[in-house]
């Protein structure tokens, strides 16, 4: 029995011509597009919940400022935003290779001109790269290391 990708990408009859080609490739661009889309709002997202845990916690140490009356707030509300940002990537990131593995599959690889598997974008790495440092910045503020 064909599984669902199989039977959805059966279901339209694929033609070798130029216009399906560009086609394909419009597609493939449009996919490293949202995933680098994905990238900008994650690297936000981390850096903004740092920035927020450091600026509160550099204010608490100033001369003249009141006392916070919740003084962990801005604190969860950083691990939270550098969370989110986390969690954008790896979905985005499994996004992304669950929509090549499709375009790369047997019905559509005609389209793509050439016979070889897909090769990874330098994008893929800046992702990964960014996980590892959302990874470490949501450790380092869990963990009051700065």
């Amino acid at each position: 029995m064909p599984t669902t990708s199989d039977a959805s990408a059966q279901q339209y009859e694929v033609k070798a011509t130029a216009e399906s080609h560009f086609s394909w490739l419009r597609t493939r661009l449009s996919i490293e597009r949202t995933l680098m889309s994905w990238v900008r709002t994650a690297t936000a997202l981390i850096g903004f919940g740092f920035t927020i845990v450091q600026f509160f916690e550099r204010m608490q140490d100033m001369d003249r400022v009141a006392p916070a009356l919740r003084p962990q707030a801005p604190r969860y509300l950083g691990l939270a935003l550098i969370l989110a940002g986390i969690g954008a990537l790896a979905v985005s990131v499994w996004q992304y290779h669950w929509m090549l593995r499709y375009l790369w599959g047997p019905p559509f690889t005609p389209l793509a001109g050439i016979e070889h598997r897909r090769r990874n974008t330098p994008l893929v790495a800046v992702a990964v790269a960014l996980l590892l440092i959302g990874i470490f910045a949501f450790g380092a503020v869990f963990l009051r290391f700065v």
